[in-house]
């Protein structure tokens, strides 16, 4: 399956996914870990575990700092 992913702050990119694909892995298709971002599907945050049931996601890149 094909989704559009929007990184804020960066474009968008399209990647491809299997069918029963988590957000997890569409994360790790953009080249980001899971635990790096929050997924979003109509402004709310995902479960990265739960199954992608959508054709376009916006990811957040989560910034730390000390």
């Amino acid at each position: 399956m094909e989704i559009t992913v929007e990184i804020v702050g960066e474009g968008e990119q399209v990647v491809t996914v299997p069918e029963d694909a988590d957000y997890a892995a569409v994360v790790r298709e953009t080249g980001y870990s899971p635990h790096e971002v929050t997924v979003l599907v109509d402004g709310s945050p995902v479960p990265e575990d739960a199954p992608v049931a959508v054709d376009s996601v916006r990811i957040l890149r989560l910034i730390a700092g000390g």
